[in-house]
């Protein structure tokens, strides 16, 4: 019989308590949950021979995202990386430029930078919401940064920097409303990484319509998927339509002729991704009250946990807890590693944070602030089963 130190009896004991025996061989991370409604809306798209990037399932998705985050337009995207590339390049961003972005992301945040032409600037994290830290971005902007006419210039590059990016990690809304004030200090535009997090509010405001512009992600791991999807948001009608016209190859109407105007992209979702998204969003309101009741579960369990504490959606806010997460009080990544080796031996597919976006060997050379912080969330933070069935 295996003896385990504290943290890691604490552990597997919490989990044990939430979750329950393991009836399958693993309990997976996040799973999608998919019944008749979403068989019934997919079967009726493929009767109608309209499975590509036009069809009623498309503008009847839109329409229901409009409806749950505010947004006054919404343009469905193949993925979530796509959303956010397009998005960076319709607010300006070109070749040559800076985008400041937590460097505790997922890894499509820097590459839809990248795939811009422009280079990563990564930012450091606040310890309770995970997401970028506005107190420490305003402090290394005014010492790192030269103002020009109406743009800011990177003192050590002489590179411009061109936006922000924040990301609400792991669902859990980030100081948005604190971040305004800075990037309007600095003339920045904000889009915001909301891949995670439909479903999620400050106040009574939907994450993702903050800035100039949000994108979501429908992933097969996110709160709701669309198999790959991704949407991009905004209340600016004349960028809407710019980036549904770079969206759709840049074609111009015409009852035969294939005229383009610009360098563009096929990024639209198909109407079949939207008809699963469409069953999915009915659904929607169920999947976040069971996952709400899930992360009151291991907010009970781990209540007297002298080793281990459960982040909870930061004050003011109403996270879609897309993925729970654990933090060992001490921060060890050895003491982290053990937790995740012993986990997934018994058959729970936990996962720690991503690795930090600086260290990998593409962005190693991006300029970056001090990242105490993200460095200690790395060590620290392990994410737990977190599909909604679970919740039940």
């Amino acid at each position: 019989m295996t003896t385990y130190d504290l943290p890691t009896r604490e552990f597997l004991e919490v989990l044990t308590s939430v979750l329950g025996p393991i009836e399958k061989s693993t309990i997976a991370l996040h799973e999608p949950n998919i019944g008749p409604h979403e068989h019934k809306m997919v079967a009726e798209c493929l009767s109608s021979g309209w499975v590509s990037s036009v069809g009623e399932f498309i503008t009847r998705f839109e329409n229901q995202l409009s409806k749950i985050t505010g947004a006054a337009h919404v343009i469905a995207i193949v993925n979530g990386t796509s959303a956010l590339h397009l998005a960076l390049h319709s607010v300006g961003i070109k070749p040559g430029d800076e985008v400041i972005i937590p460097s505790l992301s997922f890894v499509a945040t820097a590459n839809a930078v990248a795939h811009c032409g422009a280079t990563p600037h990564f930012a450091d994290s606040d310890p309770v919401t995970l997401g970028l830290d506005p107190v420490a971005l305003r402090k290394h902007l005014a010492s790192a940064t030269t103002q020009q006419g109406d743009d800011l210039f990177n003192t050590k590059t002489g590179r411009r920097i061109g936006a922000i990016v924040p990301m609400h990690t792991f669902g859990h809304p980030m100081q948005i409303e604190e971040l305004i004030l800075i990037a309007n200090e600095f003339g920045l535009p904000i889009v915001e990484d909301a891949a995670e997090s439909l479903g999620s509010y400050v106040g009574k405001k939907h994450t993702g319509t903050f800035g100039v512009c949000g994108i979501l992600s429908f992933n097969g791991n996110k709160t709701i998927t669309t198999g790959g999807g991704g949407a991009i948001l905004t209340d600016d009608e004349s960028l809407a339509t710019k980036i549904r016209h770079l969206a759709t190859t840049a074609k111009l109407a015409h009852e035969w002729e294939f005229m383009h105007d610009k360098t563009a992209w096929n990024y639209r979702m198909p109407n079949l991704n939207a008809a699963l998204g469409c069953a999915q969003l009915d659904r929607l309101d169920k999947f976040l009250r069971d996952k709400r009741n899930l992360a009151n579960k291991y907010d009970i369990a781990l209540k007297s946990s002298e080793s281990l504490e459960f982040i909870s959606e930061p004050k003011g806010t109403t996270s879609n807890y897309w993925l729970n997460t654990v933090r060992l009080k001490k921060p060890n990544l050895q003491i982290r590693n053990e937790l995740l080796t012993a986990s997934r031996a018994k058959g729970y597919l936990c996962r720690p944070a991503w690795n930090l976006l600086h260290q990998l060997p593409m962005y190693d050379n991006s300029p970056r602030a001090e990242l105490p912080v993200a460095q200690m969330l790395l060590s620290s933070l392990i994410n737990v089963p977190s599909s909604a069935n679970l919740g039940l």
